[in-house]
């Protein structure tokens, strides 16, 4: 196991250098596996330093968590925000992030297969999960909201929900395939599927450009 070079840093680098360490040692240990005094070699610092950013290692793990729910989240939601202010666009990009490196990863899939029995059991597991996963929501919701109006079609908040569920449905299954199976695709496959399928439930209004799904016009 490598130790990370020791550095002065701030309270809050140091924080996520610590969390950074709990997800290296989970990926190579697994949840039980991972100590707090493998995490600390692994960040370079004692254990006691350790019991100043947290209480012990449930408090660690809950924050690892956080740190892979908000890097699938984001990462498709900052794609959106970067595409400018075309919604269909922004929709498109959204939906090529969500089937593309980094958030497809199999070390990013292992990670979340880890903490997820967590979330029935541990009620801030769960409170963690639910965050996050309505914020992704709705940013879906958002974004179709805004693509389908300029398209002329007004949808009801409760459609528009379902039709995001769905398509947030669609989107894990392609993860999922993409993940643990990615050396089965081409690097346009996934993409591709994924924006047919999303078209066919907006009813066959188009995402992809002339230039196929990774079009950049």
């Amino acid at each position: 196991m490598s130790r990370r070079p020791f550095h002065r840093a701030g309270e809050a680098e140091r924080r996520q250098d610590l969390i950074t360490a709990t997800l290296d040692c989970i990926s190579e240990y697994g949840l039980q596996g991972a100590t707090v005094r493998q995490i600390a070699a692994r960040a370079g610092v004692t254990g006691g330093l350790i019991r100043h950013y947290f209480t012990g290692k449930e408090q660690m793990l809950q924050a690892a968590y956080r740190e892979v729910m908000m890097t699938i989240g984001t990462t498709a939601i900052n794609a959106a925000e970067a595409a400018g202010s075309d919604p269909r666009r922004r929709l498109h990009d959204f939906v090529i992030a969500n089937v593309s490196p980094p958030i497809i990863d199999p070390r990013t899939l292992s990670l979340w297969a880890a903490f997820i029995s967590h979330v029935r059991v541990d009620p801030e597991f769960a409170r963690i999960h639910r965050e996050n996963y309505l914020t992704f929501l709705g940013s879906l919701e958002e974004l179709l909201s805004a693509f389908l109006a300029a398209n002329g079609r007004t949808i009801a908040p409760e459609e528009c929900r379902k039709l995001a569920i769905a398509i947030n449905g669609l989107i894990d299954g392609l993860w999922l395939e993409g993940s643990l199976a990615g050396d089965l695709f081409d690097d346009q496959a996934l993409p591709r599927i994924a924006l047919e399928s999303v078209e066919s439930l907006l009813g066959g209004l188009k995402l992809s450009g002339p230039d196929g799904p990774n079009d950049t016009k």
